[in-house]
């Protein structure tokens, strides 16, 4: 698939990736992948060609920080950024742009989604409400990894992940999704070892209509297989309650 870079308004440079259809598409996608993944992680590439054979456009990413994308991460608050510049490109072709975002890619797409009112949707996978961390040794692994000096050391190394030295602690995304005008599909897994699932239902709960959240048995964390379905099925959810432009006289 034909790969781009991307320049932000923070004069980050990011490594880009697009599925075009031949034919004008449904609507664009926006793809944004969680923490230590990338544009061309299988599970990222999977949910992308899914939505490619269902009649989209398709623009993901290297988010900063990650892969061959320059910058560094802030864990999803700069990461709006990212976001903003694949919606200008996923516009060349679509006046319908919807974002999709796993994790830290959620965190970021509602950061965006929330300042754009002309976003036509937005779902969001394994997305945390708050700040608090579950008490189990994945997330305080996390914690280390991210948080502190050694950990992100780590991350540089042998995680191939640049990480800002400072936690800004921004708005949580309960209070982003609260600020959401347009319509917003939360997709949770039962076995999601990071994020607890009732972050999804709280999420859920502080959204204005339209609204809808399924939480799925046995998925794990972000774009995990069993996510693939029920993110085409929240996706098209989206697309349903969004208005049909009429063509201009």
């Amino acid at each position: 698939m034909p790969r781009r870079r991307l320049t932000t308004s923070d004069s980050v440079d990011l490594a880009a990736r697009r599925w075009l259809t031949s034919e004008e598409p449904r609507a664009a996608i926006v793809l944004a992948h969680g923490f230590m993944a990338g544009s061309d992680d299988p599970a990222v590439v999977a949910v992308a060609e899914a939505l490619y054979e269902r009649g989209f456009d398709v623009v993901t990413y290297d988010a900063r920080g990650h892969g061959a994308s320059g910058g560094l991460c802030t864990l999803g608050d700069r990461e709006r950024h990212d976001v903003a510049a694949a919606v200008a490109l996923a516009r060349l072709r679509s006046d319908r742009v919807l974002l999709v975002g796993a994790s830290m890619g959620a965190i970021a797409v509602l950061r965006h989604a929330a300042d754009d009112p002309h976003v036509a949707g937005t779902v969001i996978v394994s997305c945390p409400a708050r700040w608090a961390l579950p008490r189990n040794l994945r997330s305080v692994l996390a914690a280390l990894l991210t948080r502190t000096p050694p950990g992100r050391a780590v991350c540089a190394r042998w995680l191939k992940v640049a990480l800002a030295s400072r936690w800004t602690n921004p708005e949580p995304p309960v209070e982003l999704a609260a600020r959401t005008v347009a319509p917003l599909a939360v997709v949770h897994g039962t076995d999601d070892r990071f994020i607890p699932v009732q972050a999804a239902q709280e999420l859920h709960s502080a959204t204005a209509e339209p609204r809808r959240v399924e939480v799925v048995a046995g998925m794990g964390h972000a774009f995990d297989a069993l996510a693939v379905v029920p993110i085409l099925d929240a996706v098209e959810w989206v697309l349903q309650r969004v208005p049909v432009l009429a063509p201009e006289a």
